[in-house]
């Protein structure tokens, strides 16, 4: 029964996104549903706020972020150095080349994590992998990153020094009004330019 509930959860609302998208005539589904549930229950496609935080600030080249938003709502703001993918857009050929790869660590996100959870379970069934989810979402990432709340007097020292990165992430990345400050501003580039290259072989033993 707790299977069961399971698939409702993680299927029933990757059918709503599929009815969104393009219709998917020529790049077939690899895994079937009970794969993609298995998958799926082990949480392993979600990446925490504090991993992308530190991953941005370093200016990690193996990062991209994709912001599955509306055009609209990635112009408002969105995260540094993310480019937009519509999740109505998803399907389209222009994007293969960024979603199908073994390069890059490509990073969903949305407000919350359903819309940038649904992106990556379609990606997962056409067989993509190097795709993941950033965990709770723009909501979260602004909570924990961009406005930490500091620990009371006798939280223990993991706490306080949880919260010293916040604050010095958060402090690099805007700090708390980065949404206030980046209403009026326009994504210079609200889709990617797809550059053709031939991809590269995975090494042996590779996550």
């Amino acid at each position: 029964m707790k299977s069961r509930t399971w698939l409702a959860i993680f299927i029933i609302p990757m059918g709503i996104i599929i009815a969104a998208v393009p219709q998917n005539k020529t790049k077939p589904y690899k895994l079937t549903a009970d794969e993609l549930l298995s998958e799926a229950n082990t949480r392993t496609q979600y990446v925490t706020p504090d991993v992308v935080a530190d991953m941005i600030v370093k200016k990690d080249p193996s990062l991209r972020l994709i912001d599955v938003r509306s055009q609209d709502e990635f112009e408002k703001f969105s995260l540094p150095g993310a480019i937009n993918i519509p999740a109505s857009d998803l399907l389209s050929d222009q994007y293969t080349d960024i979603l199908n790869q073994d390069i890059k660590m490509n990073i969903f996100y949305s407000n919350g994590t359903v819309a940038a959870n649904e992106v990556w379970m379609i990606t997962r069934q056409l067989g993509y992998t190097n795709n993941f989810v950033l965990e709770g979402g723009l909501n979260y990432w602004f909570d924990t990153i961009l406005n930490p709340q500091k620990p009371s007097s006798t939280s223990p020292d993991e706490e306080f020094a949880k919260y010293d990165f916040h604050k010095s992430a958060g402090m690099a990345l805007g700090g708390g009004g980065a949404i206030q400050a980046t209403d009026n501003q326009a994504s210079s580039s609200a889709k990617p330019v797809v550059k053709q290259a031939g991809k590269k072989k995975k090494a042996a033993g590779g996550c």
